[in-house]
C-alpha cells in the first residue's frame, strides 16, 4: 500500500502487514493495559501488627483490672498500633509476549492509517530551536495534539517543541503503545516509517 507525504505529491510504499492489517480492539486494550500497570511503582507499604516496634507482652493481667482486656499494645486498636489488613509492595505486571505486541502495534498503525490520524513528512525539524519554529511546524502539517516521531530527534526539534502542550517528541524505539493510541495524530518522517517497517516486519 501507499501513503500520501504531508506537503508534496509523493508517495510511499509501504507493507500491507504492517499498515494494512485487522483491527483487535481486545488486543490493543490488553497491550496498552499491560503497558501502563507494568509502569505502576506497587510500592505502597504499612505495618501490620507484627512489623509495628512494641512488646509482645502483655500489658495487664486479664481481669480484676477493671479495664477492656489485652493481649498486646500493638494491636490495631491501640494508639501506635498495627494497621488492619496493612496494604503491602505488590507488582502489577502483566504479562505480553513478543509476538503479541508486535500485532498490537501493527493494529494500531494500520487503524490510525484508517482514520487518517497517520501523517508521514519528509522531515521534522526547526532551524534555531525556537517555539515559534515548533507552532509553526505543527501549523504546517495540520496537527495539534501529536506524537512526533523521527529516527533520532534533532535538539533544535526538542527544544521548539519542549513548551508546546500535548506534543510528544521520540524516536521509533521510544515509541509505546500508549502514544499511539492517546495521540490525535501521529506524524513519522519518512526514514521513521521505513525503520517501524523493519522493526514490526
Amino acid at each position: 500500500m501507499e501513503l500520501n507525504v504531508s506537503g508534496k505529491k509523493s508517495k510511499v510504499e509501504v507493507s500491507e502487514a504492517v499498515f494494512g492489517r485487522d483491527y483487535s480492539e481486545a488486543l490493543i486494550h490488553q497491550v496498552v493495559t499491560s503497558f501502563m500497570a507494568t509502569g505502576r511503582a506497587g510500592t505502597k507499604a504499612q505495618k501490620n501488627r507484627s512489623a509495628v516496634s512494641g512488646s509482645g507482652a502483655k500489658p495487664w493481667k486479664q481481669k480484676g483490672t477493671g479495664r477492656a482486656r489485652a493481649g498486646t499494645s500493638r494491636s490495631p486498636i491501640w494508639v501506635g498500633g498495627g494497621k488492619t489488613f496493612a496494604a503491602q509492595p505488590r507488582d502489577f505486571t502483566k504479562k505480553v509476549n513478543t509476538k503479541m505486541y508486535r500485532a498490537a502495534m501493527k493494529s494500531i498503525f494500520s487503524e490510525l492509517v484508517r482514520n487518517e490520524r497517520l501523517v508521514v513528512v519528509d522531515e521534522l525539524n526547526t532551524a534555531n530551536g525556537k517555539t515559534k519554529e515548533g507552532v509553526d511546524l505543527l501549523k504546517k502539517h495540520g496537527v495539534e495534539k501529536a506524537c512526533l516521531v523521527t529516527n533520532e530527534p534533532s535538539e533544535n526539534l526538542l527544544r521548539s517543541t519542549n513548551n508546546i502542550p500535548h506534543i510528544y517528541v521520540t524516536n521509533v524505539l521510544g515509541l509505546t503503545p500508549v502514544d499511539l493510541v492517546y495521540s490525535d495524530k501521529v506524524v513519522l518522517t519518512v526514514d521513521a516509517v521505513k525503520q517501524v517497517e523493519e522493526w514490526l516486519s
